[in-house]
């Protein structure tokens, strides 16, 4: 008998909870530790369609990206949608293991296989967080590939971008809403740097800097790494039946 404690034990060592920024609320969030698993559901963000998916599927346990708690309860009720998630996996004995900034900062995490999606390897972070990633193509790409080879790789509707005239070759990656680390991927060399939530300054910024910028959508930046994180589990807990969200994408909508 596999149980929910003992796969959240292999995910600690997977992506250690000493690693997430201060803010963050990673860790076992909801359920019973002893409980028995034989399915789990991964998904990046834990909703109300995912809840179902999970309950119609007989997953007792779902392994998501955001954390599907942030703050201390003063109620636990359904007057508010964010708790009725909760109740919903406590009426239903669905458990909830959320990793994430510890997952983006972890090896062979969030940010890692971003990069990889794109057949580089990792020189390095960029930023003082431990977050972002950064690696180099042998040869130049000009941006018209690199942004067809990004909305292929990503599985984006579409992508918003700079072109500051300048083809990719030293790329810098944050998966999620990392607008804020463009300056520190400039500092770091890179000439273009894909990220997510990218506001109006921030593109400014980088026509001023000079720095391709290319926002692929939080989701789709993010997601590769639940798959990711489902080979690795697998080969952790063969006898368990692990399955990717088949309800959650891509939220955003290009017309």
């Amino acid at each position: 008998m596999t149980t929910v404690k003992q796969i959240f034990d292999r995910l600690c060592e997977i992506a250690p909870l000493s690693l997430q920024l201060p803010y963050d609320n990673a860790g076992f969030l909801v359920g019973r530790g002893d409980a028995a698993v034989s399915r789990v559901l991964l998904s990046l963000d834990i909703t109300s369609e995912v809840v179902s998916e999970a309950r119609e599927i007989g997953a007792k346990l779902i392994v998501s990206h955001h954390p599907v708690i942030w703050n201390k309860f003063n109620a636990l009720t359904d007057e508010n949608e964010e708790d009725d998630k909760v109740l919903s996996l406590l009426e239903n004995g669905i458990a909830a293991i959320c990793m994430h900034t510890n997952l983006d900062i972890a090896p062979g995490g969030v940010n890692d296989v971003l990069l990889g999606l794109f057949g580089l390897a990792s020189e390095g972070c960029f930023e003082e967080e431990g977050c972002g990633r950064m690696g180099r193509f042998s040869r130049p790409l000009p941006l018209d590939d690199f942004l067809s080879l990004c909305k292929e790789r990503l599985n984006t509707r579409g992508l918003r971008y700079y072109d500051a005239g300048k083809p990719v070759q030293c790329l810098a990656v944050l998966g999620g809403s990392g607008g804020n680390n463009l300056i520190d991927a400039h500092r770091a060399g890179c000439d273009t740097y894909l990220t997510a939530d990218v506001k109006y300054s921030t593109f400014l910024l980088a026509r001023e800097l000079g720095v391709n910028l290319i926002d692929g959508d939080h989701f789709c930046t993010e997601n590769p790494v639940m798959a990711a994180l489902k080979e690795r589990l697998e080969e952790f807990f063969p006898e368990i039946d692990f399955r990717l969200s088949h309800r959650h994408d891509q939220t955003a909508r290009f017309y």
